[in-house]
């Protein structure tokens, strides 16, 4: 077969109905591209496709066997965790981290992923990120906020801390993340600007689970400090030093983009109420909630 198909070429391939083919593409269910008013089938993303679709499928390619559980994995977010609950929208959330959400969102055990992981080597938030780990996948990221991340410190910052630096040089207890959390990337990219490393820190022996988790360490003694998101530290009434401003996205498979769980918190996202919260808890910008930065093939 040649590298593009055409629907007849596609439906010899696939051992199907041309009819059938039209219906796939119809439910964007097929990978595919419409050129000068034909649509093309790349063999590459077929076979993968077919790939994914099989039994035994190699581990993290999503054997597709229906509908993703309505499902937010990934990463914890204060504001995205409050307009799930408002929006009656029936997702739940399941947070342990923007690499884990990944992870379940290729393997369809979740519908969406709220990610924010900083490619090292170019500063970019999200799509390097998932270009490597959902090749070739149908997926749509959608810019849910721009956060800012702070130091998380002790009311009153006792040890003086200014930065990323002091971290080592005042042998401040560090609560750290899970390595699959966005924030800890970010943690190991701001530390190797400063010229350290994770293993300079004295760091817990357990790490937080979710950005809550680290400022309540911080929060009641058992670290001196933590990277998580501002409003976190606002709600626990934290010291923060803002060191960074994120991309928080919702990543999705294009079809689940169209179903009305997703589609009520993104309606929802856009009125008053979604944005006098994002103000009440700080340290977000919804100007562009709901643009799309990402469309996969």
């Amino acid at each position: 077969m040649p590298d593009m198909m055409n629907t007849r070429e596609v439906a010899d391939y696939l051992r199907i109905k041309e009819r059938k083919v039209y219906d796939l593409v119809a439910a964007r269910r097929i990978p595919c591209s419409r050129v000068t008013g034909k649509w093309l089938f790349p063999k590459a993303l077929i076979d993968r496709w077919v790939a994914a679709g099989a039994e035994n499928a190699p581990a993290g390619v999503r054997v597709d066997r229906g509908d993703p559980p309505p499902v937010v994995a990934g990463s914890a977010d204060p504001l995205l965790e409050w307009a799930v609950r408002e929006s009656g929208s029936g997702l739940a959330v399941h947070a342990d981290g923007s690499l884990d959400g990944l992870r379940r969102l290729a393997a369809g055990e979740a519908a969406v992923c709220g990610l924010h992981v900083i490619d090292p080597d170019t500063g970019a938030y999200n799509v390097p990120m998932i270009e490597r780990g959902l090749p070739g996948l149908d997926v749509v990221a959608v810019e849910w906020a721009r956060r800012t991340q702070a130091l998380l410190l002790a009311p009153g910052n006792p040890l003086g801390i200014a930065g990323p630096a002091d971290l080592a040089a005042k042998r401040a207890r560090v609560v750290r993340r899970q390595a699959d959390a966005g924030a800890q990337v970010l943690l190991e990219h701001l530390l190797a600007a400063a010229g350290l490393r994770l293993s300079d820190l004295e760091t817990l022996p357990v790490p937080a689970r979710t950005e809550m988790d680290l400022g309540l360490a911080v929060l009641e003694g058992r670290a001196d400090a933590g990277l998580g998101a501002l409003a976190v530290g606002r709600l626990l009434r934290l010291e923060a030093i803002p060191l960074a401003e994120e991309r928080f996205d919702l990543v999705m498979r294009r079809r689940d983009y169209f179903e009305p769980p997703v589609q009520a918190l993104l309606a929802f996202a856009r009125g008053d109420a979604f944005r006098v919260r994002a103000a009440e808890l700080g340290g977000y910008d919804v100007a562009a909630t709901g643009a799309v930065r990402f469309n996969g093939p």
